[in-house]
């Protein structure tokens, strides 16, 4: 089971890196890209609460925002029930950004699952959804040491 885990971890890295070096051609780095993904899947996100989804420090996205906010391509907004806090949106000018990401994704995806067995490909996304669901139900353990 552990090579299990380890390879999944691989194989996202994997996909990551490859994909960044594809991104890399329209201008933005992985962290602006993940930013923008984000927010065009979940538009008005609280800084905070994206960091966390993105499990970063809140200043190291508060920089990635400035960028792309001098980019012209995300705005913050003041939280209306919270005005210590902002809302992230995406502008009116990241949408031919985001169109091409979206068809360098499909491009991509194409290319490495081309191969693959369809009923393969469902079979993996539903074992790695249980998994999540495993993971995402830990409950903390004690152990005898740290009782």
């Amino acid at each position: 089971m552990e090579q299990l885990a380890w390879d999944i971890g691989e194989t996202a890295h994997t996909l990551r890196r490859a994909f960044d070096r594809r991104a890399a051609a329209l201008g933005i780095n992985r962290a602006q890209w993940r930013v923008l993904a984000h927010l065009d899947r979940a538009p008005g996100q609280r800084q905070v609460e994206l960091a966390d989804r993105m499990d970063i420090e809140p200043i190291t996205l508060c920089r990635i925002i400035d960028k792309l906010e001098e980019g012209g391509l995300v705005e913050r907004r003041r939280d209306p029930s919270d005005r210590r806090a902002w809302q992230l949106y995406l502008c009116e000018s990241a949408g031919p950004l985001i169109a091409r990401l979206h068809n360098l994704a499909e491009e991509f995806h194409s290319e490495i699952f081309e191969n693959l067995n369809p009923q393969a490909i469902r079979d993996a996304q539903a074992l790695l959804a249980k998994v999540r669901a495993n993971v995402n139900g830990f409950a903390p353990r004690t152990t005898k040491a740290s009782a």
